[in-house]
């Protein structure tokens, strides 16, 4: 049995977005819980989808001894601030410090977190880790599937295991695997060999989802080359909205044999740069998109799911465009539900007003993103709610949401979900809370770019993905990139980046 300190830090950066991530940010709490330290850790993130949970289960079940330092999250948005990182950085090393002797360290993180101060959140946190406990003391971190994977990361710790789906249903099946990894190198039978690529181009968001071709053949070509002698390997897509000079998609692995580790690693970056042009897919304007929902509405038993993909909050949006709810009035759409806006103003006046009340309020638009505006109109109150329940869909399921007083507003026959606090509209729940029942309406609007489809996709008569202003770009080749390192694609086929 070992003693294993663990902790974790999660933070996928969007450099282009408008709102930084404060300290105020990780200690609120949204869909994943609050900045958290101590012995209560393990019990706080039970039961949920989250690589620390599935680690807890795992290295429990094999009977090693946990001590909790902190984790923390917050979601997506441009950079963590540097009191923000200092702090809970800060924390975790003073928790390791404490925590001594221990044989082992886990640490939860996401791979493509930007400070203020630093370009590589996740290298630097491993680097003072790796000096705090020395050269002999295995390191192991689970990583996201948007990981923008550096060198130094890999250097630090003795290895890294990724997400394997994006919607990312297996994040704690991702902490089970970290914990069966670190388990084989305390008992001397682990993969010690590192392998690590860059993939020379930018893979747009949208289609980088794993039940999606190319995507899905190029994991299924994973899992065939991982096997006794490659104990590990893992493909990062990365995050395409990080000016720094290591974003991008990245593969590493581990493997006993140094030769068939790297051969694995060849043959899946061959593969992906072979399939270069189909990273590629329809994007609609915000119109058009709900004109063609509507027509094919008219005619289907299942709602038309659409992505407001550029102001995803899972990305860094701020979750408060209104260009999808504009087209929605503008056309008409008939039995339409969109999800989340995010205006604590505009869900307060709503539980002020009470339900059966008429509010004209100006929504959303709070984050003034070029080309979009607040939607001025009158709203019917339809429900209210407080923002607290459980998640029951495939990425969700299990977590404690707290998303501030909500709010259900009526305009024409179309419901507009309104919440307080940030949160990817990726569960069904979230609209159940008040009131909108999505399988019923003709279109249901998301706010989420990939994730919604583990618990849309099966209720969908077709997926559309729109783009309204928003501070995700869907193409990452329309960005005003100035920090990639040069000679990276800037989108699939697209033109090299020069030097900023």
């Amino acid at each position: 049995m070992a003693r294993i300190a663990i902790g974790g830090f999660q933070h996928e950066t969007n450099t282009f977005a408008p709102s930084l991530a404060t300290l105020a940010e990780f200690e609120a709490g949204d869909e994943w819980p609050e900045l958290t330290t101590g012995a209560g850790l393990p019990d706080r993130v039970r039961g949920m989808n989250l690589p620390i949970a599935g680690f807890i289960d795992e290295a429990e079940r094999s009977g090693h001894r946990l001590v909790p330092t902190t984790w923390g999250s917050a979601s997506p948005s441009s950079c963590v601030t540097r009191h923000a990182f200092e702090h809970i950085a800060g924390l975790i090393l003073a928790g390791l410090e404490a925590a001594r002797p221990f044989d082992a360290v886990y640490l939860c993180l996401h791979g493509a977190m930007v400070a203020e101060h630093l370009q590589d959140g996740e290298g630097e946190l491993l680097g003072r880790v790796r000096s705090l406990v020395g050269a002999d003391v295995p390191v192991v971190a689970s990583l996201d599937f948007h990981s923008n994977t550096t060198p130094e990361m890999v250097e630090h710790a003795n290895a890294l295991v990724g997400y394997r789906t994006y919607p990312h249903i297996d994040m704690a099946d991702t902490g089970r695997r970290a914990a069966r990894h670190l388990d084989g190198l305390l008992n001397g039978s682990g993969a010690t060999h590192k392998a690590f690529r860059q993939i020379p181009f930018l893979i747009p968001l949208n289609w980088q989802c794993t039940t999606s071709e190319p995507m899905r053949s190029i994991m299924e070509m994973r899992d065939a080359l991982e096997g006794a002698e490659v104990a590990s390997l893992s493909v990062a897509a990365g995050f395409p909205a990080a000016d720094i000079h290591h974003c991008g998609p990245s593969l590493f692995g581990y493997g006993r044999s140094p030769e068939a580790v790297e051969r694995a690693i060849d043959e899946i970056a061959r593969e992906i740069e072979r399939r270069e042009s189909e990273f590629d897919g329809e994007l609609h304007s915000p119109h058009d998109g709900v004109r063609k929902a509507i027509a094919i509405a008219g005619a289907a038993s299942r709602p038309v799911v659409i992505a407001d993909t550029q102001d995803n909050p899972g990305a860094g949006g701020d979750s408060d465009t209104t260009g999808m709810l504009r087209a929605l009035v503008d056309n008409d759409a008939p039995r339409a539900a969109l999800g989340m806006m995010v205006d604590p103003e505009a869900a307060l006046a709503a539980h002020q007003a009470g339900v059966g009340s008429a509010i004209n309020i100006a929504l959303g638009g709070r984050s003034r993103v070029p080309g979009d505006a607040p939607f001025e109109a009158e709203f019917r109150v339809e429900r209210v709610g407080d923002g607290q329940f459980a998640g029951t869909g495939p990425m969700y399921g299990g977590a404690r949401m707290t998303l501030g007083p909500m709010a259900s507003l009526g305009i024409r026959d179309i419901q507009v979900l309104v919440g307080s606090r940030k949160a990817q509209l990726a569960d069904q729940a979230m609209y159940r809370h008040c009131g909108i029942e999505p399988t019923t309406r003709k279109i249901v609007v998301n706010k989420s770019s990939v994730h919604f489809r583990a618990d849309f996709e099966p209720i969908a008569s077709e997926v559309l993905v729109c783009v309204a202003p928003g501070p995700m770009v869907a193409d990452p080749g329309a960005l005003a990139w100035t920090g990639l390192r040069p000679g990276i694609r800037v989108c699939p086929n697209g033109p090299e980046f020069g030097g900023g």
